[in-house]
């Protein structure tokens, strides 16, 4: 076998080569007209592959199924269950092959977080010691809000024709959520992402999309740093 050269190359430290970093989203949900359906996975994506590309680390890819609360009917997901398996197997792939010790998966998708009560078990199934960052999500704001669109400017995937018509809720139940209304009363958060698009509207600012996306790439640093540590 050949000796690989693990000091080669720009990287943060030897050791990210045993860290992996993996993005999870969602690629089959609404994000009213001005937003392609796999918005989440392409955030979630280039934070990872960016993080990656920064640190060394090895770049790991993407989850491709989604969980979502049951009372949020925008999309097609899974079950918790099997998006947890599914992880396990994509991540148990991994290691065999990458020879990986430790994963910061990037979560673009607020109905993954649910996942995160599944870690330890994800853990101990895998060998791996996992940090799962949320940072996008805790930063963007409602769904198809102005922070995605912002972010979807930045990527190249906005339709501009249609940023006029993304804040017609009535037409477009997903943006904000506003249409969920049993989400809205279960979850302070949701109610107050509907009604900020319900009162503010919506808008798209390049330079917001820009810090968010730094805000999130820099926190997935910071996460690499204490797997190098632990």
């Amino acid at each position: 076998m050949a000796e690989l050269r693990y000091r080669a190359g720009k990287i943060k430290d030897p050791g990210v080569h045993k860290i992996g970093i993996i993005a999870l989203g969602s690629h089959l949900e609404n994000h009213g007209p001005a937003l392609p359906i796999d918005t989440d996975a392409k955030i979630g994506a280039h934070i990872a592959f960016q993080s990656a590309l920064e640190t060394g680390a090895k770049f790991l890819g993407i989850i491709f199924p989604a969980y979502e609360l049951d009372e949020i009917d925008h999309g097609v997901h899974v079950s918790l269950e099997e998006l947890k398996e599914n992880v396990i197997c994509t991540l148990k792939s991994a290691k065999k092959y990458l020879d990986i010790e430790k994963v910061v998966i990037v979560n673009a998708h607020g109905g993954n977080i649910p996942l995160m009560t599944e870690l330890w078990d994800i853990e101990d199934k895998t060998d791996l010691s996992i940090i799962f960052n949320n940072k996008v999500i805790s930063s963007e704001g409602p769904h198809g809000g102005s922070g995605e669109l912002s972010m979807a400017k930045v990527l190249g995937i906005l339709n501009e024709n249609e940023i006029e018509n993304q804040a017609n809720v009535d037409e477009y139940e997903e943006v904000g959520l506003h249409g969920f209304k049993k989400a809205r009363e279960n979850d302070p958060n949701i109610e107050e992402g509907a009604r900020d698009v319900e009162e503010n509207g919506v808008y798209v600012d390049e330079v917001y999309g820009k810090r968010l996306f730094s805000l999130a790439i820099n926190s997935v640093l910071l996460d690499v740093e204490k797997l190098l540590d632990f």
